[in-house]
């Protein structure tokens, strides 16, 4: 396991302008048998020590098992795996956290997707390394960004100008939201 380029400094970014950050994360590898709940919590564990090594913390972590499961060519099935806003209706519930007021940050259309049907602020898609699809114009992605840093700096940046509540993002490492 080893960590995204600047996702560490992403966190404490984030964290220092007030934001709450939470991991939300797709896991049908453990549905499909390939790993067991207890190595993805060994490797949750392992990514909490490398980003406290960094003097970066999340402040919560959700994950869905489920597999995917396919139904006239969309994505369908559990409300937590993303697409669904399962996972962040979830996080905002027991962390109070207001969605309204939130980013959804991830590295899929799926992440997006899922920031859109929570109803999150806004939703930014991150590179990672690899081509985007003019995705922007269908009013799912607000935003396109080279890294999780690129990220977290734009929401800093847009957010400094208003009272906004509440954040969340998804990326490999971290959603981002700010606590009541």
């Amino acid at each position: 396991m080893q960590l995204i380029p600047r996702a560490a400094d992403a966190i404490r970014l984030l964290r220092e302008a007030g934001y709450a950050c939470v991991l939300v994360t797709n896991q049908s590898a453990i549905g499909r048998g390939l790993l067991t709940t207890e190595g993805f919590q060994r490797v949750h564990e392992e990514l909490v020590r490398q980003l406290r090594d960094c003097g970066a913390e999340l402040d919560g972590m959700y994950f869905c098992p489920v597999v995917p499961v396919e139904d006239a060519g969309t994505l369908a099935g559990h409300p937590e795996r993303k697409p669904q806003p399962g996972m962040l209706l979830r996080a905002a519930r027991e962390m109070r956290l207001q969605l309204g007021g939130s980013w959804m940050v991830g590295d899929m259309l799926t992440d997006a997707l899922a920031g859109r049907k929570a109803g999150c602020r806004g939703t930014i898609l991150v590179k990672t390394g690899r081509e985007v699809a003019p995705m922007q114009s269908d009013g799912i992605v607000d935003h396109v960004v080279e890294s999780v840093f690129h990220a977290a700096r734009l929401i800093v940046e847009l957010d400094g100008s208003t009272n906004a509540v509440g954040r969340t993002t998804d990326s490999v490492v971290t959603s981002e939201q700010k606590k009541q």
